[in-house]
């Protein structure tokens, strides 16, 4: 299992839900959003996707990524 961080601007409650049913589509993952960090880091496991598949979802959700 690979595991990929990104700098997000998905900082509340309100902006986990919002990008939560993009993120559940991926199959094979999970994920979680440490919106106490400054840099909100969104973290995803998966087996089957790269970075780009998950920063294209994350801004189809409306947010921005950031891979560190």
């Amino acid at each position: 299992m690979k595991t990929y961080k990104f700098k997000t601007n998905i900082n509340c409650g309100n902006c986990v839900k919002a990008v939560t049913p993009h993120l559940n589509k991926l199959e094979g993952t999970s994920w979680e959003v440490d919106t106490n960090n400054p840099d909100k880091i969104l973290e995803v496991k998966t087996e089957t996707l790269d970075a780009d598949q998950i920063k294209s979802t994350v801004e189809k959700a409306g947010f921005t990524a950031e891979q560190v």
